[in-house]
């Protein structure tokens, strides 16, 4: 994979929020898959900032990794209020494309077929953007002895729930024991990805990524088997890099 160390992660959303705004421009009716949590809030601030009068959103569509169940779209701990407070707000698109699975759905195994079917129905992801856990998940494919193929139901690591603490009030206790997750298949079905990690947290999770063996016990080790993968990490993540220089 293609590896891209930054000095800071402020150098690190500035460029990869000036190459999205170039695609959406290149393409304005992309399809852009996007994570929630810490690591994307400075790339979606500068995506908003770069994107106000040189591209617009109208025609883009997006479709969110994953959500809680339990969880209703409009509870200030959903996904998707993270969205419309980090980003959605901020841009001119067009709220019948964006795209969340629904956590409250009365039948979440169908709620994940549809999922799959709204993203095949779109063509499929071009560009997917995504952070990775000190455990190694990306979405909410945690560790573990085999990995989902496709959008699913699954059970959250205490670890993950930890960090995920913050959107409830820093209570672990309130985080969901449930998420629903686009699959490892669905995820490097995408055209082109992007993991970004920042901070000397994830840089033993990035080492193993890039270098290490793909296990189903590190997900993202499985982006190795993508042909348009890139990482990009500041100065801290790359650490455990051997002779990475930061830019």
């Amino acid at each position: 994979m293609q590896t891209s160390v930054f000095e800071d992660q402020g150098a690190l959303a500035r460029e990869l929020a000036r190459r999205i705004t170039d695609a959406i421009r290149q393409s304005p009716a992309i399809v852009l898959g996007l994570p929630t949590g810490r690591t994307p809030i400075k790339l979606y601030d500068e995506l908003a900032r770069q994107t106000a009068g040189r591209a617009s959103w109208a025609r883009v569509r997006t479709f969110n990794l994953d959500e809680f169940v339990g969880i209703p779209a409009s509870h200030p701990s959903s996904y998707r209020q993270f969205m419309e407070q980090h980003l959605f707000r901020h841009v001119d698109a067009a709220p019948e494309h964006l795209n969340f699975l629904d956590g409250t759905a009365p039948d979440l195994e169908a709620e994940c077929r549809r999922y799959e079917a709204a993203i095949d129905a779109a063509g499929g992801i071009d560009l997917q953007i995504l952070g990775i856990g000190t455990n190694g998940h990306i979405g909410f494919n945690e560790p573990g002895p085999e990995l989902a193929a496709r959008t699913h139901r699954v059970t959250l690591t205490h670890e993950t729930r930890v960090s995920n603490a913050g959107l409830f009030g820093g209570n672990v206790e309130q985080v969901p024991v449930e998420a629903l997750s686009m699959g490892m298949a669905t995820i490097l079905h995408a055209r082109r990805i992007v993991l970004v990690a920042t901070g000397g947290r994830k840089a033993s999770c990035v080492q193993q990524t890039i270098n290490g063996p793909l296990t189903t016990m590190l997900p993202a080790s499985f982006l190795q088997l993508h042909p348009d993968a890139e990482v990009m990490v500041d100065r801290e993540a790359a650490a455990r890099l051997e002779g990475a220089t930061s830019r």
